[in-house]
């Protein structure tokens, strides 16, 4: 194999693709980028057996081939290069990467012992606008779960595909967030679950001022994202889900308008000495038009209030910051309408008009601040 392309294309190619090469199994060909030259084309792959990240784009080839080298190794090797182009040839398992003065030497693995990343084939295939992926994951994903403590399948993002409908969903236990909106799909109802991880690594790739759509393959296991030239491949997660339709909220006591802004500066203002959000929760007292945010702690004490329309029920209630933040945060809209049932239930976050987005977060127990 040997063929010579540009420095800079080459060290971004592998910047992603080193993504999605394995840290915690150590099997040299799993540690390493797959490379293969085509005609006129170089692939990369990384893959940990869960998930896989290829790209390819065009190179000039004088011998095509194909060689595994260790990703670590690979991209500091390519960081370093300051040369406008580099030349990689290999030679049985012997690769040489050559740019002006430069010339390393380093061993390479038989491409035969990397492992075949799984196809999606008979799938559901479905197109999606960049920008539209990239706003409705964004106002979702802050709500999957991190670990595996509460259950393994809310580390993931719920798709569901129903009546022209793509609706995500994101849980971890102690928040919600819910986002619909019409997409061009006339095919079966489908439910998937793609793991966070995947998705983060979706968000990164994406471009949102692109016009190029991202293309999704959906099988029985897996999942495939083709963005730009980027393809990434997934396992799904298995596992019984929360009906969030059960879940929200049926009864409402108090409504309020606010707006979004304002909002977000009230609460952030208690951040100061608030020591852990898990035992210094916020107390929001909605009425008489005003939400007033208070909070009390071994540094200090501090309370702030904005205007709020409000009717229905005075309520005091108790919220962990950082999750009504994070909430008040994915909101696309000025202002907000925050639908209350007693001090026990969730607080319901949507847009004044419509349920283009719900988010849901627990309350927590207010202790006596006197």
């Amino acid at each position: 194999m040997k063929f010579t392309c540009n420095t800079k294309e080459l060290n971004t190619a592998c910047n992603n693709v080193i993504r999605a090469v394995s840290s915690k199994v150590t099997i040299p060909t799993i540690e390493g980028i797959l490379m293969e030259c085509g005609s006129d084309t170089l692939s990369l792959t990384g893959y940990d057996f869960e998930f896989g990240i290829n790209t390819t784009f065009a190179v000039d080839v004088e011998e095509p081939g194909e060689i595994v080298i260790n990703a670590k190794i690979l991209c500091d090797i390519i960081r370093k290069i300051e040369d406008e182009d580099v030349t990689v040839e290999t030679n049985g398992n012997s690769v040489s990467i050559i740019s002006g003065a430069v010339k390393y030497n380093i061993t390479g693995i038989d491409a035969k012992e990397y492992p075949e990343l799984p196809s999606v084939t008979g799938g559901y295939p479905l197109e999606l606008e960049q920008k539209l992926l990239y706003s409705m994951i964004m106002q979702t994903v802050f709500a999957v779960a991190d670990n595996e403590s509460s259950k393994p399948v809310y580390t993931g993002l719920k798709f569901t595909l129903e009546n022209g409908e793509l609706t995500l969903v994101g849980v971890d236990g102690y928040r919600l967030a819910i986002r619909k909106e019409k997409v061009n799909y006339s095919g079966d109802e489908i439910n998937f679950i793609v793991p966070k991880k995947t998705i983060k690594e979706l968000i990164k790739l994406t471009d949102i001022e692109s016009d190029k759509n991202i293309l999704v393959s959906v099988g029985r296991r897996h999942i495939i994202f083709e963005v730009e030239n980027y393809t990434i491949i997934s396992r799904l997660l298995d596992g019984d889900f929360i009906d969030y339709k059960t879940a929200l909220p049926k009864a409402v006591t108090t409504t309020v308008l606010v707006n979004t802004n304002d909002a977000v500066k009230c609460i952030d203002k208690t951040l100061p000495v608030i020591e852990n959000n898990q035992k210094n929760p916020i107390k929001c007292i909605f009425d008489n038009d005003e939400m007033r945010v208070s909070t009390v702690s071994s540094i200090g004490r501090v309370v702030n209030s904005t205007h709020a329309n409000t009717s229905g029920d005075r309520i005091e209630i108790g919220f962990n910051s950082k999750f009504m933040l994070d909430a008040l945060g994915a909101a696309d809209t000025d202002e907000i309408r925050i639908e209350l049932a007693g001090p026990v239930s969730p607080a319901k976050i949507m847009p004044i008009e419509g349920e283009g987005f719900i988010f849901l977060v627990l309350p927590m127990r207010l202790k006596n601040e006197n």
